[in-house]
């Protein structure tokens, strides 16, 4: 039984584009199919731009104080954003629920999806499981879904970096 599709996928693709920005809209559609979104998208001549002021307007809850103030941002995002749950069954993928309205443009599309999914995320998981690594002076966003809620770096490589940091920092003193 598959009871969240907008939870983890969407806030991943979401930090997936804010950390790698695509050069066009084809890799921004090409990302979405990566994460798991099947669906077509009209192509308007905006929507590369359109596409990254959701990203910007999502850093901003990213960069959030954890609480209320997170909660409020994300809260306006859904408010401006949100569509009636619908039951769908495109493509013949079997019956599921859509937050978000049909045949709407790629821009608008993903804000629905990353602002719900965050907001699942971040209900499910904790409030503080959306944050920036902390991997001086990498800024990339960490979508923590580890078991143990303990995720803090974007990577294996910046763990390391931060990890002989710390080491270096030990033995100089």
């Amino acid at each position: 039984m598959h009871l969240n599709p907008y939870g983890e996928y969407a806030v991943l693709l979401a930090a997936s584009l804010a950390n790698d920005w695509p050069v066009d809209r084809a890799g921004i559609e090409a990302r979405t199919r990566e994460f798991g979104m099947s669906m077509d998208f009209s192509e308007e001549a905006d929507d590369h731009e359109q596409t990254r002021a959701v990203i910007d307007e999502w850093l901003r809850i990213v960069d959030a104080e954890l609480g209320q103030p997170r909660a409020d941002l994300l809260n306006a995002v859904m408010a401006a954003s949100a569509a009636y749950p619908r039951l769908t069954d495109h493509a013949g993928e079997g019956w599921h629920l859509h937050y978000r309205d049909d045949a709407q443009r790629l821009p608008y599309v993903l804000r629905v999806v990353i602002s719900v999914g965050t907001a699942l995320h971040l209900t499910t998981r904790g409030m503080a499981r959306l944050s920036r690594c902390e991997a001086s002076p990498c800024t990339n966003v960490v979508v923590d879904v580890t078991r143990n809620g303990r995720q803090r770096f974007c990577s294996v490589r910046c763990a390391n970096r931060a990890a002989v940091r710390r080491h270096r920092a030990r033995v100089i003193a």
